[in-house]
């Protein structure tokens, strides 16, 4: 269940009853389902670390703009990051109580937010019911699901612990803020998440523009610079994909192109400066290197300078990889399908 592999805490439960014992066990002798929650939290605090409360509390205080962006609708913050049980990959769940799906979706278009809509079909007691979850795409994603708004006063029971769900309002939660944080500004932090650029919405906004990049058929006859970097970034998934660093570097390392043509790495870093890490940058910046190695025109001192970086070799399989992605009629992903693969990545390992 930390992994994600299995969602359902009973169905987790009689897989590892069955695993363990080799037959059937009774339901009464399974941990409950706060006892094996309790050890999920230990896997968390055990791999994740200090890292894991920070990210709580950015998690609660996006959880607070989020809910004031969506206030005529009396949302209720619910689950693990209320409650404190994050884990890698949590997301951020809320209630909200309308009659109407597109007034809610209104709002986060005029935000920009990138969205699904989900309707899910539950059989429960003889009766289906239809829930509508609306999923956000963002560093920490969200999971809104909407009820009717007469729906505001229910009381909903946990799963986990079979009473009613712990659940706070916009003005609990500031309070609870408060309580948690001694001294925290949420007016300031507040405008700070106010006015913060959505990395991986600028990472499209930079990819684009490659589309009308026409580069030479000498060296790239598959076309423009944007189906030759989803054709490297499709590589890059093949040899590291798990590494949201090198498939970033995969991905936006010819972004400069549409910049400037004649110094396209520069013009690139200078566009990713404050947007990815200095590994990424290391990479995307000796990209070009890799071709004066394999055509043995680099010189031994900067050579020497490369292969003393700890990611020497993964800046050679960059050389390969953006070599090979030079094929023609080859299918790629898509960017929105690239950039939401490096966004689950961030959103699952940090």
């Amino acid at each position: 269940m930390y992994e994600r592999t299995e969602s359902e805490y009973y169905r987790a439960k009689l897989k590892a009853a069955h695993r363990i014992c080799k037959g059937w066990v009774k339901p009464a002798d399974l941990p409950s389902n706060a006892e094996v929650r309790d050890q999920i939290q230990m896997f968390a605090r055990l791999h994740e670390g200090d890292s894991r409360k920070e990210n709580l509390r950015t998690m609660r205080l996006e959880s607070l703009y989020m809910m004031q962006l969506l206030a005529a609708y009396k949302p209720r913050l619910i689950g693990s990051v209320f409650t404190g049980h994050i884990r890698a990959g949590s997301d951020i769940d809320i209630h909200v109580f309308t009659d109407s799906i597109e007034a809610i979706t209104l709002i986060l278009e005029e935000e920009g937010f990138v969205f699904d809509v989900e309707r899910k079909q539950v059989r429960k007691n003889g009766e289906e019911t239809t829930f509508t979850h609306i999923h956000i795409q963002a560093e920490f994603p969200f999971e809104l699901t909407l009820y009717p708004h007469n729906k505001a006063h229910y009381v909903f029971k946990s799963s986990i612990t079979g009473k009613a769900i712990e659940r706070a309002s916009i003005n609990e939660l500031k309070q609870f803020l408060e309580k948690e944080y001694s001294g925290i500004d949420l007016e300031s932090e507040l405008e700070s998440l106010n006015d913060r650029v959505d990395r991986f919405q600028y990472f499209e906004s930079l990819l684009y523009p490659l589309e009308n990049v026409m580069q030479s058929p000498i060296y790239h006859p598959e076309g423009d610079a944007l189906y030759h970097s989803l054709q490297v970034f499709d590589l890059a998934c093949d040899v590291h994909p798990y590494d949201e660093e090198f498939l970033l570097a995969a991905l936006l390392h010819d972004v400069g192109k549409a910049i400037d043509a004649y110094d396209h790495v520069n013009a690139g870093l200078e566009a990713l400066e404050s947007f990815v890490s200095h590994r990424t940058h290391w990479l995307i910046e000796h990209h070009m290197d890799c071709h004066k190695i394999r055509g043995g025109t680099i010189g031994a001192r900067a050579h020497r300078r490369l292969k003393a970086s700890e990611d020497y070799q993964e800046l050679i399989q960059l050389g390969e990889i953006d070599r090979k992605g030079r094929r023609c009629g080859v299918p790629t992903s898509s960017v929105p399908d690239a950039i939401e693969c490096i966004r689950a990545l961030a959103g699952q390992f940090g």
